[in-house]
């Protein structure tokens, strides 16, 4: 069998390590139109900010990797077109001359493209996004130049929250701009974006939430930002926005959601049985939910290539859902969450309730200690689980994957008060916050 797999970061890799290490004979083509693949870009911001030493171990794998497993990789390569009636992978190389490329089973794992606002004076220099390793060392380029003195991220997701703690670490002046009220409020709850919020504030981040930029100007590069509150002087300008699924080569033949990406079943096959879509491009199973939805995150991507990897080569294997399981950390605080936020379960239609807890992580007579803030959120009438979100100086995330787990079986908040939690001082208090959580919760 051949199989062909347009788009070789982390959902493409996956699939095809799946393939090449659990499948003999079959013929595997690979198709990147970049000049690298496997790039971490949740580390650009780490190596813009220089809190890592250099932005080389940010590729896990190289391309000999794979031809010395026996595929066929074509990098520099874009795909025209995909004749999916006969099954053809029409390519074009960095150097123009095309080929085509045959296949039994394809894999689109494309990805996703930045969100870019057609704004006035969008098409001025000086203005910057970040995704591709490429962008990310542009980025860098420009920050490291001494006339840059003051960028301005759009978008506070947590794209834009670690570049604007990034460049700050460059002795940049640094504005934060948001159409929302506050950072990070796709993911989290109020008592969360606030302490967020407060951190950027204190580590001198001007945060300008609740506007809209409605335009940029300037001569041939960005010297203003324009929002629906004033005008900025800016030196660059990095839009993060956000992401929308890359799904331009099959819209118009496979059955897509309803943002576009392509919908898939819990096989990662699409509306053609012939084709499978991963990552970034494709829906995926929300257990929070009990609905398909879209999460684009590395983690979930993974997933998506391991299933469809084995379902390709006829081992019949389901993915379980996932629960959108994240986490950040910016100047020194740290945040994660799993399943849904009230704002997100009340928009999706639930009745929820929600309890909240705060405390030290250990007994108050250790000397290393620090606060540790928990919401953990469920459904009124069922009592299921549907959320969690903590935050702390602490390291308090594996927490956080109890409560994945706990989304993922449906277990009840009241499932957690009587919880076989240890106790040592070392790690946390006897009354557990996760404990005391639930016994408050109504």
């Amino acid at each position: 069998m051949k199989i062909v797999i347009v788009g070789t970061n982390h959902a493409g890799i996956a699939a095809t390590n799946t393939i090449l290490d659990n499948y003999k004979g079959h013929e595997v083509v690979m198709i990147d139109r970049n000049s690298n693949l496997s790039y971490l870009g949740c580390g650009t911001a780490l190596w813009i900010g220089r809190q890592i030493d250099s932005y080389e171990n940010l590729f896990y794998t190289k391309k000999e990797d794979f031809e010395a497993k026996g595929a066929k990789i074509h990098m520099e390569t874009s795909v025209q077109h995909i004749d999916f009636e006969k099954k053809v992978v029409h390519c074009q190389k960095k150097d123009g001359s095309t080929f085509d490329e045959q296949y039994d089973k394809l894999i689109l794992a494309t990805g996703s493209l930045p969100i870019s606002p057609n704004l006035p004076g969008s098409n001025l220099e000086g203005i910057s996004y970040l995704k591709l390793f490429q962008e990310g060392q542009a980025v860098d380029a420009e920050i490291s130049r001494p006339e840059v003195k003051t960028v301005a991220v759009i978008g506070a997701g947590y794209i834009g929250v670690e570049l604007a703690e990034a460049a700050k670490l460059r002795g940049k002046n640094v504005l934060l701009f948001d159409i929302a009220p506050s950072s990070i409020a796709s993911y989290y709850d109020d008592i969360f974006t606030a302490e967020m919020d407060k951190r950027l504030r204190e580590n001198g981040i001007e945060c300008h939430f609740g506007e809209a930029v409605t335009e940029y100007k300037g001569s041939t590069r960005a010297e203003k930002i324009v929002t629906t509150k004033g005008e900025y002087a800016v030196d660059l300008v990095v839009n993060a926005i956000g992401f929308r699924p890359n799904t331009e080569l099959g819209k118009d033949h496979l059955k897509t959601f309803k943002n576009g990406a392509y919908l898939v079943d819990a096989h990662q096959q699409t509306s053609d049985p012939n084709v499978y879509a991963i990552g970034d491009c494709a829906t995926i199973y929300s257990n929070a939910l009990k609905d398909t939805t879209y999460i684009a995150l590395a983690t979930n991507a993974v997933r998506s290539g391991v299933v469809a990897g084995h379902n390709v080569c006829g081992t019949a294997l389901a993915a379980i859902g996932v629960q959108g399981s994240n986490g950040i950390c910016v100047f020194g605080y740290k945040l994660v969450s799993t399943g849904l936020s009230v704002a997100a379960a009340q928009k999706a239609g639930f009745d929820v309730l929600y309890t909240d807890y705060e405390d030290l992580q250990r007994p108050g007579f250790m000397r290393t200690n620090a606060t540790v803030k928990i919401r953990i959120v469920y459904d009124k009438a069922t009592r299921r689980i549907l959320g969690a979100q903590m935050g702390s100086t602490e390291d308090i995330s594996m927490g956080i994957h109890m409560f994945s787990l706990a989304v993922q079986e449906g277990i009840t908040i009241d499932k957690l008060k009587l919880l076989d939690i240890f106790f040592l001082p070392h790690f946390n208090q006897p009354y557990n916050y996760i404990t005391m959580a639930a016994l408050t919760s109504k």
